[in-house]
């Protein structure tokens, strides 16, 4: 049952949902909750497909975007250091689940979004995953064959020009309810 295909690219679909949702909220604090929420969906989703690189990756962004919620509330978290470690993390997993070229599509992707999670700016985030990240897992999604991921970056581009598009590039700065 848990390896039934329809069941393994049904998870990367429920993922899907929550992007989506994810770009048209205006708040980073809710943008992060509802892409945690996909995370753990394509985390699932990689495991089952045996994409260790992904998901493993996934695994630590779960993390930074929990981070990333409580960013107003706990000032350790706003430590500008936490990219840098984060992403030592994600070059470990790089170099422990090194499965050829492919491995770094999911790494550049995850240190990318995640230097830009601290930038508490969302025109920025969504410029790196429209530029950097999202083409990144998108190719990631092809080679793995997680058509839910593949859905998911290509509805995400989409949707990052909507969001641009319906609160214009001025509104998309930094969140004042975010930040301290």
């Amino acid at each position: 049952m848990f390896r039934s295909p329809l069941f393994v690219q049904g998870i990367g679909f429920l993922g899907v949902i929550a992007f989506i949702v994810s770009y048209q909220i205006r708040s980073n604090r809710a943008l992060f909750f509802c892409q945690l929420v996909g995370l753990a969906l394509f985390t699932a989703q990689f495991a089952l497909l045996g994409a260790l690189s992904g998901c493993l990756s996934l695994a630590v962004s779960i993390l930074r975007n929990a981070m990333m919620m409580k960013y107003a509330d706990w000032k350790w978290v706003r430590w500008k250091g936490w990219p840098a470690l984060l992403s030592c993390l994600f070059l470990a997993i790089l170099w422990k689940t090194w499965a050829g070229p492919v491995s770094l599509l999911a790494a550049v992707a995850s240190i990318s979004s995640t230097f830009v999670c601290w930038s508490n700016n969302a025109r920025s985030i969504r410029l790196v995953n429209l530029v950097c990240a999202s083409p990144c897992w998108l190719a990631y999604d092809a080679i793995v064959h997680s058509w839910g991921g593949l859905v998911n970056e290509a509805i995400t581009l989409v949707s990052i020009v909507v969001s641009i598009a319906r609160f214009g590039w001025s509104a998309l700065g930094e969140d004042p309810s975010f930040s301290r």
